[in-house]
């Protein structure tokens, strides 16, 4: 029976780096990404390496809910079917927009990193369950550090600024990530968060733009700009050892509710991320616009 790791935005960059890593490590890999020309690339890049399965790969705009649940319930029928196991899900997507977008009505950088993994992860837990011991690894970033710690609405007041917006989403995550390794306690299922660092993506590519940060920052632009570019330049292989390391660590058996840091060892978490009022609040708003059925 072979054991499966699906890994989302995983066409290029960090996410490509981990597919490879989890096909080093055994598992059949499912690359899922928008784009069949990328990920027709990645699925060549990582059987190139003669891995013990081939890889696949599943296309799916996970900017749009309706096509996670088509995209969930493809693969919750497959391993049905098939009787492998899905062993890992590691929800790697994210996007950072300099000006606001909207995704069904729904701010658009709320969507894709945290609506979006968020009901990925609630339609798969059967399938997680029935494949376990298995673990999700959720992508979390520095960048809760900079986030509006409201979360009565999707949108917070104030004006949009994408990086701190990516921020809060991340932030969002994560609470919901620590929230869900509690409620799956003892249940074979591993929930685990792990932040890569920084890394020369197509992501980061927007960083460069003053539009993403507060009125306050753009006025420091140059020494921002200068931080983010150190930030960002390492190679997306290193930044991936984090997410490698949550997926396959045998240290991390059962060890629900870890943080892997960017130098891949266990970390604190972020201390908001563990306000239970913090991930009341999140599982509401998720519920509310992201329900499991779609309307």
């Amino acid at each position: 029976m072979k054991r499966t790791a699906v890994l989302t935005g995983a066409t290029a960059g960090i996410g490509l780096e981990t597919a490879l890593g989890l096909a080093t490590a055994g598992f059949a890999v499912t690359v899922v990404g928008r784009n069949s020309d990328r990920g027709a690339r990645a699925v060549e890049l990582i059987d190139a390496t003669r891995p013990a399965h081939p890889a696949r790969f599943l296309r799916a705009d996970l900017a749009s809910l309706d096509e996670v649940r088509s995209l969930a319930g493809r693969i919750a029928a497959d391993h049905a079917g098939s009787g492998d196991a899905l062993a890992v899900l590691v929800n790697n997507v994210g996007a950072m927009f300099a000006e606001r977008h909207a995704h069904d009505g729904v701010e658009a950088s709320f969507v894709v990193n945290h609506l979006s993994p968020y009901l990925l992860t609630e339609l798969l837990l059967p399938t997680l369950r029935a494949g376990a011991p298995s673990r999700v690894v959720n992508v979390t970033s520095g960048a809760v550090g900079v986030a509006k710690r409201v979360f009565d609405a999707v949108e917070p007041p104030g004006g949009y600024y994408g990086f701190h917006w990516y921020g809060r989403a991340k932030l969002a995550h994560l609470a919901y990530t620590l929230d869900l390794a509690a409620r799956l306690a003892g249940t074979g299922v591993t929930v685990l968060a792990a932040d890569p660092g920084g890394a020369a993506t197509d992501m980061t590519g927007n960083m460069l733009d003053p539009r993403i940060v507060s009125p306050g920052l753009r006025l420091l632009w140059p020494l921002v700009r200068r931080k983010f570019r150190r930030s960002t330049s390492g190679p997306a292989s290193v930044a991936a050892q984090p997410s490698i390391v949550a997926a396959t660590d045998p240290a991390l058996a059962g060890r629900t509710g870890v943080v892997i840091g960017p130098r891949a060892r266990p970390v604190a978490a972020f201390r908001p991320a563990t306000d239970p009022r913090i991930a009341a609040a999140v599982r509401r708003l998720s519920e509310r616009h992201a329900p499991l059925t779609a309307a």
